[in-house]
């Protein structure tokens, strides 16, 4: 009986990591379709969800949003949402908050080193 090497032994134990699923995306007309049919109350909305293929708490994510916006708007697209470009005013405060936070640094750096050049 031949021995198996240690490359052997590792190959035989390697587990092959499943592709990652991409998320689903669904359409404003569907979203509007699935919430109309939820607020009618033909069925239970996890009924109406498990028949739609997606998460009950979508369904009422999905409804929220829709009363949030008005008929024409459409729902907010994947992915992260846009920043918004900061004013003139906030820009300097967020530039003074780092300065006066290194200014309390070097003090607190100058302060030791005083203590042990003693």
């Amino acid at each position: 009986m031949k021995k198996k090497s240690l490359v052997d032994a590792v190959r035989s134990t390697e587990v092959v990591a499943p592709v990652a699923a991409r998320r689903a995306e669904f359409s404003d007309e569907f979203k509007r379709t699935a919430v109309e049919r939820m607020r009618h109350g033909d069925k239970t909305p996890t009924e109406l969800a498990t028949d739609l293929g997606i998460r009950r708490n979508q369904l009422y994510k999905w409804a929220g949003k829709t009363d949030e916006r008005s008929a024409g708007e459409l729902f907010r697209n994947p992915g992260r949402p846009s920043v918004k470009p900061e004013t003139e005013v906030e820009e300097l405060r967020r530039k003074l908050a780092a300065a006066e936070e290194e200014l309390a640094i070097l003090k607190k750096f100058d302060a030791y080193l005083t203590r042990h050049k003693q």
